[in-house]
């Protein structure tokens, strides 16, 4: 499966004669002047794929967006502490990088026991931040065939979603996407690189008004 996610991208538009830094909130306010909304509509052909964006409850707009955001990501990085997962912000939007070996067992998409809590915590934050929508997506490494790494890349992408809808995240803010092994993030020839590959990530995007 193939599936391509459109980007707005105005912060190279608006930023490019800048002479000095600007915080998250001010870049926020010059990108939802230029760019308007980040809602973007994907198809695939898997039928276990689902793909919506803008079902959020409320928007944001201007610089709401950037402080928005920056309150999110520091609850976050508070409620995840020590956790094992990586809070990395990309502009307006927030990358949560669950490590497979703390969320799954080998070759298994039933999350560990032990992760939980910390999953209840991630869906607590995402409450409270309910003008975001979000991609929970699946990636492996290359160890096996394409085709069962498609699968579960898949299902463990919907077994982290799932776990959010129960603990009461609206599932209209969620989106389900499988990558397999097609997105590594380091080198496929090593066991640390493995490891690393091996991971579920939600994207964490603004619902722009």
């Amino acid at each position: 499966m193939k599936v391509w996610i459109p980007v707005v991208v105005a912060s190279a538009v608006v930023l490019a004669g800048c002479q000095t830094p600007m915080t998250n909130t001010q870049k926020g306010a010059a990108i939802g002047a230029v760019a308007g909304a980040l809602i973007g509509k994907g198809t695939g052909d898997h039928d276990k794929s689902r793909y919506v964006w803008g079902a959020a409850v409320g928007a944001l707009a201007g610089s709401a967006i950037g402080n928005y955001m920056d309150r999110q990501e520091q609850q976050f990085r508070e409620e995840l502490s020590g956790s094992g997962v990586e809070v990395i912000r990309d502009g307006d939007n927030i990358r949560l990088q669950l490590p497979s070996n703390i969320t799954f067992a080998t070759d298994s998409s039933q999350i560990a026991s032990n992760f939980d809590p910390i999953l209840v915590d991630v869906a607590r934050v995402l409450r409270e931040y309910e003008k975001t929508t979000m991609v929970v997506e699946g990636h492996t490494d290359s160890t096996g065939s394409a085709e069962y790494n498609q699968q579960l890349s898949e299902s463990r992408a919907w077994a982290v979603s799932n776990h959010l809808a129960r603990n009461g995240v609206d599932t209209r803010r969620i989106t389900i996407m499988g990558y397999g092994e097609s997105q590594p993030v380091a080198t496929n020839d090593t066991a640390s690189g493995r490891q690393l590959n091996r991971r579920v990530e939600l994207r964490i995007v603004p619902n722009r008004a």
